[in-house]
């Protein structure tokens, strides 16, 4: 059996801070072959957004990562400078979630797609950046634009043509349709589904939204507290929950043809907890509808669960169903 594409094996994120450090992730793993869309999703806070930065090495200067992440055999975590910068947009790229902050306001477009290919060494011409503006459905016209003058939807799709300008293997889209309309979301997720399928991408999809992730990702893992609390194929671990905190973020969404529709989307009480005083136990036991008194006692790993999935409850010895509310 071939060795995955990517391997992220243990890996922990922490953040110095004045008032301490602030553990963000803390010993996440998964695998990510050629080709395939993982969905990572849970509540803001939850550490999706430390481990797209982990993986490329752009979180703020003194933050603390460990574990591996193997790229090909390769840990990102090990290479020096030049190995990185050689790495960055022709292996692994990263499609931001805020375009106006990622784009250069005062740069136009086209010029800082070009910016990308050429400091990697690669040859560049006006034709090859309206080949990836056509790509992602803007007019090669729009290579003159500045930021501002785009939607916002139009700023997404040219941040995936600069994520994909050096042909990256794998590409990490952190909340990439958070800030657009509900109709310009689904053309963004159609855009990316046909360029993975097309270009034949390994993709890590990072967003809160559970129902989302049913459309554009084969394999699902949820996260709470930095851990992942469940994971299995999209369909399973959407439609049938092994933990309580998986079905109340399903529950969160509403389902178009569902006839409980009127009585989605339903609350969860409480907020996540604080990242520097987790709760003993299973972090989520003060939020859980269904918790016990093991639940405050028992730091759960991940578990076996029919159908290739795995949950971090101890209702899942229980048996199927046991975990949901």
């Amino acid at each position: 059996m071939s060795a995955p594409l990517l391997a992220v094996r243990d890996l922990a994120v922490r953040y110095r801070t004045d008032e301490g450090d602030v553990p963000a992730v803390r010993g996440v793993s998964f695998v990510l072959d050629q080709g395939e869309t993982l969905g990572l999703a849970g509540e803001s806070g939850c550490g999706k957004s430390s481990i797209a930065g982990a993986l490329l090495r752009v979180l703020p200067r003194g933050t603390e990562v460990t574990g591996e992440i193997l790229l090909d055999g390769e840990d990102v975590l090990a290479m020096k400078p030049g190995r990185l910068r050689a790495v960055r947009w022709t292996e692994l790229a990263i499609v931001f979630q805020g375009a106006l902050h990622a784009l250069n306001p005062v740069q136009q477009v086209g010029s800082q797609i070009a910016e990308a290919v050429e400091i990697h060494g690669q040859s560049l011409t006006q034709e090859r950046v309206a080949e990836l503006l056509e790509l992602v459905g803007l007019p090669a016209r729009r290579a003159r634009d500045y930021p501002h003058q785009l939607s916002g939807g139009q700023r997404q799709r040219v941040l995936i043509a600069l994520a994909l300008a050096c042909n990256p293997r794998i590409l990490v889209a952190d909340e990439p349709t958070t800030a657009l309309d509900v109709m310009v979301q689904a053309q963004v997720l159609a855009l990316l589904e046909q360029l993975q399928q097309e270009l034949g991408l390994a993709m890590l999809f990072i967003t809160h939204d559970l129902s989302t992730l049913t459309h554009v990702c084969r394999r699902i893992a949820v996260m709470y507290a930095g851990r992942i609390v469940e994971e299995g194929p999209s369909e399973d671990v959407f439609s049938r929950p092994a933990h309580p905190y998986t079905a109340a973020l399903a529950a969160a969404f509403p389902v178009i043809g569902d006839p409980a529709f009127r009585m989605r989307p339903s609350g969860l009480g409480g907020d996540p907890p604080d990242p520097r005083a987790i709760p003993t136990g299973c972090p989520f036991h003060p939020r859980c509808p269904v918790v016990r008194d093991e639940c405050a006692r028992t730091d759960v790993e991940l578990w076996p669960v029919a159908d290739g999935r795995r949950a971090a409850c101890v209702r899942v010895l229980d048996g199927p169903g046991a975990g949901t509310a």
